[in-house]
């Protein structure tokens, strides 16, 4: 396979011949994607790399709206065949690529003590870099994570005024608060703060100034992007009061902020019917921003708890009202 084309069976007998057996290629059927390497200088001067997606129809005359998803280190799916699928969390590439969007995956290295930081530095900088291009809209870039990509999109957003939206799917938004949580088997986090993924490298004692630099709720009153999230009660990863924290603090600001809630579903999305509800909803929020697209009606007016399931609000808005 390689990102262009899907995997297809191939039938040798010394290893070093190879012929197709199987000839099938459903991308054929929709404007596909392509790849680019693409290599820059961050803001400490670190050389970072990420991928970038380009619609098989890409014209470097256009301008073309660019959204941003990350998780850690992404550039070696570089050759990757990406399945179009309904999300679950992430960003499916191949279908917003599909729809008239770039998307950028930049790799992420941390600094222990500093992973909002780490984030900022390998975003922002790369979102500079690439807007320096003519084919894309510096006014209309977006960001898009899931869990630490989450809690990376909660505090680029907290420090930056880059962005035209952005979406945080099941991310952290108080250290302070998620330190003294529970895993869902029962198990403290702090291992995972002090040690693995948070790389905080120390405890909140030792470092309180660390814990809060790394709290974006703490900077909510600096937000100016509009802000989709998604937060479920039954995440047993990230506790559901981390979006909530952030929601509600966004609310209380005043701020532009949607938070999605799926009965039943945990940190990540199983059943189909929310993963479709939830591409429908990011696609929608995304277009509006990005592309100008109407707004629907849960954007402008919002679906109240007592109307959930009943009413979707899906249906674009036609009375003229902005969210």
């Amino acid at each position: 396979m390689t990102a262009e084309q899907s995997m297809n069976l191939f039938l040798t007998t010394d290893f070093s011949h190879y012929t197709r057996i199987s000839n099938i290629f459903p991308e054929r059927n929709f404007n596909w994607l392509t790849t680019e390497l693409v290599t820059w200088k961050t803001f400490d001067g670190t050389i970072d790399q990420g991928i970038l997606y380009k619609p098989e129809n890409f014209d470097p005359h256009k301008k073309y709206p660019m959204l941003i998803h990350y998780y850690e280190r992404k550039s070696d799916n570089l050759h990757n065949f990406i399945r179009p699928e309904p999300s679950n969390s992430e960003l499916n590439i191949p279908f917003f690529v599909s729809h008239g969007y770039l998307v950028f995956t930049p790799d992420i290295h941390y600094k222990v003590g500093r992973p909002g930081k780490s984030a900022y530095n390998a975003i922002v900088s790369g979102a500079l870099y690439l807007a320096s291009r003519s084919y894309v809209d510096d006014k209309k870039m977006g960001l898009q994570g899931f869990s630490f990509g989450g809690f990376e999109t909660n505090y680029v957003i907290t420090h930056s005024h880059l962005f035209a939206a952005a979406m945080s799917v099941s991310g952290m938004s108080d250290f302070i608060s998620a330190y003294g949580s529970i895993i869902y088997d029962g198990t403290s986090r702090q291992r995972q703060y002090e040690l693995y993924r948070d790389r905080m490298g120390t405890t909140p004692w030792q470092r309180p100034d660390l814990y809060i630099e790394n709290s974006p709720v703490l900077r909510a009153d600096k937000v100016t992007t509009p802000l989709l999230m998604m937060a479920n009660t039954e995440d047993a990863n990230v506790p559901v009061q981390q979006g909530i924290e952030f929601f509600t603090a966004l609310r209380r600001l005043g701020k532009k902020v949607w938070m999605l809630q799926y009965d039943g579903e945990n940190h990540n999305l199983a059943g189909q019917l929310a993963k479709k509800d939830l591409t429908e909803r990011m696609f929608q929020f995304f277009n509006y921003y990005l592309k100008g697209e109407p707004a629907p009606k849960w954007m402008t007016k919002g679906i109240p708890a007592a109307l959930k399931g009943i009413d979707t609000g899906l249906e674009f808005d036609t009375s003229g009202s902005k969210p």
